[in-house]
């Protein structure tokens, strides 16, 4: 992966902040996942201890008697368990209690009940389709002017279709629910996701990279910065990523032979 690009009308070397870690971690108690959540692998103890006073599964700190963790690697990539272990007499309830937190406008990997699940497959996108620079701005400002529910409340993600010359908008309170609205939209208006950009308004983490592989987009454009797991799956899938999108300037970190500079 080459360093980050700058454009602020021509070129230049970036300096973007340091791109927050980001890696499944499965939360396991008494050897049993209960979910895995896309998270920042730090504080680990903190985080199953937290999940497990918070889900109900455990009345009070004393119900747990230990932790570990673990990193292992799935496809190339890291992930993490974080394990607590029960008093005795707990953990019989916890097959009933083990659910999908599948919804959530959090994260949109967020209660896969395996590692595996939440490092699928990497899908290449093979698309050709180029922008030039000076479009990247046409599109985040196209993408503000769509979201109309937004106008009305600030609490509002965007995701929305750039195809050069205008953009589809959906809408919805989790950015990945408003990319998933946005896939919807266009295979229901029959449009090929292979022939344009992507816009968010949120920051760009892997499951938002994943959903636009899948969906086969070639370039990805998000408001914020990037995780490092979001740019190591663009990367690896083949698309154009694209950070910190604001006015007419935006960093550019993977693949940049589809952003044509352009006057």
């Amino acid at each position: 992966m080459t360093g980050a690009m700058r454009w602020a009308g021509a070129w230049q070397p970036a300096a973007p902040p340091p791109e927050p870690a980001e890696a499944p971690v499965a939360i396991v108690i008494d050897g049993m996942s209960q979910a895995v959540l896309m998270a920042t692998p730090a504080d680990l103890h903190d985080l199953a201890l937290g999940f497990a006073l918070t889900e109900g599964v455990i009345a009070a700190p004393d119900d747990v008697l230990g932790f570990d963790q673990a990193q292992v690697e799935v496809r190339g990539f890291a992930a993490h368990e974080a394990r607590l272990w029960l008093r005795p007499g707990l953990s019989a309830a916890l097959t009933e209690r083990r659910r999908s937190m599948i919804g959530p406008v959090g994260c949109g990997l967020c209660g896969v009940d395996s590692i595996a699940a939440a490092l699928p497959r990497v899908v290449a996108v093979g698309s050709d389709w180029r922008m030039p620079a000076a479009d990247v701005a046409r599109a985040m400002a196209a993408l503000g002017a769509g979201q109309v529910l937004r106008q009305a409340t600030p609490a509002m993600h965007g995701a929305g279709f750039w195809d050069g010359a205008a953009v589809l908008v959906r809408e919805d309170v989790g950015r990945h629910n408003a990319l998933d609205k946005l896939a919807g939209a266009l295979a229901r208006q029959g449009m090929d996701a292979s022939a344009g950009a992507v816009v968010m308004s949120s920051r760009l983490s892997v499951d938002l990279v994943q959903k636009a592989a899948r969906l086969g987009v070639p370039i990805l454009i998000g408001a914020s910065a990037p995780t490092a797991l979001a740019l190591d799956w663009a990367e690896r899938a083949g698309i154009t990523l694209i950070g910190r999108a604001r006015g007419a300037e935006f960093d550019l970190y993977t693949h940049p032979w589809r952003i044509i500079e352009t006057p």
